[in-house]
């Protein structure tokens, strides 16, 4: 996978993948993909081994030029040497059918790829007065926590919004603080583009 930085004009960033693509559909149709949508083999959709789900791709022959615009909605493809999985119609355009495969460059705008964020909820407590007594204990260790509480009466502490390459460290630091039954899910907000 490469990351390249596009410094131009635009200034946007972009990130890039060359590969062999190939395509999918006859028996998937009508199957649930791997982000629970239904496969529909007449739609603009691929899958990929590691893009985030909901990041928009432009897809490049690189025999005939021709380009598609497609989404990440499954995983795959599981064959060795292959990047990219599309869907009949979107091979079709590529004019890509008969051979099966296709030498290919993936493009996205880094605005168009979903950021993977995580939240951990530390824990919940029925009265009000404890949990903001932990809360204060995390803002002294350094930590931004958030209380919330919810409509069953319990008021939760939470990290929110944290990357996923910080995920491991904010853990160990809350083990080495007494939290060790910590519920970490993963939500997904999208990059924007200034301007």
């Amino acid at each position: 996978m490469l990351l390249v930085l596009t410094v131009g004009s635009i200034g946007l960033s972009a990130w890039e993948q060359r590969g062999k693509a190939s395509w999918y559909g006859g028996i998937f149709q009508g199957r649930q993909t791997a982000n629970g949508e239904i496969y529909d083999t007449w739609g603009y959709t691929c899958a990929h081994k590691t893009l985030p789900f909901g990041t928009i791709l432009k897809v490049v022959n690189l025999k005939n030029n021709r380009s598609v615009r497609v989404r990440v909605n499954d995983r795959g493809p599981f064959a060795d040497n292959r990047i990219i999985d599309l869907t009949y119609a979107a091979a079709r355009d590529l004019d890509m059918i008969r051979e099966g495969t296709a030498d290919v460059l993936l493009i996205a705008e880094e605005s168009a790829i979903p950021k993977t964020r995580f939240n951990i909820q530390i824990g919940s407590w029925s009265k009000l007065e404890n949990a903001l007594n932990h809360k204060q204990r995390l803002l002294d260790a350094g930590l931004n926590p958030t209380a919330e509480l919810g409509s069953d009466g319990l008021t939760r502490i939470s990290l929110l919004d944290i990357a996923e390459s910080d995920v491991f460290e904010f853990s160990l630091k809350l083990e080495e603080l007494g939290y060790t039954s910590l519920f970490i899910y993963q939500v997904t907000t999208h990059a924007r583009t200034s301007g």
